[in-house]
């Protein structure tokens, strides 16, 4: 796909006109080869390429007991995912503020 579009391009409005986006679901326990995921973005695509990291995995369904999926990512799990994209040398990471939904 970046073959084809290129890096995301924006206006002055902050509106997407064209190019990659990627967005990337935090698993509980790495199970979104999170890490791996940023290496390959630097290293194969572009470290310009802009990156949602997102930490709104909900646990819904028939989840077996003993699985990681049981339950969300901690705030540490999220922070750990932005700083492998910084080491990464990712430098366009989405900075809007995250929204935590609260369910009861």
């Amino acid at each position: 796909m970046h073959r084809q579009v290129g890096d995301l391009l924006v206006n002055d409005q902050g509106i997407a006109l064209h190019g990659l986006l990627v967005r990337h679901l935090v698993l509980p326990e790495g199970l979104a080869n999170t890490k791996e995921v940023m290496h390959f973005l630097a290293t194969e695509i572009s470290l310009n390429t802009y990156v949602n990291i997102m930490d709104q995995y909900y646990p819904c369904g028939d989840i077996p007991p003993n699985s990681p999926l049981r339950r969300r990512i901690t705030s540490e799990e999220f922070n750990q995912a932005i700083e492998w994209a910084k080491e990464e040398g990712m430098i366009r990471l989405d900075k809007r503020e995250k929204l935590r939904l609260i369910w009861f």
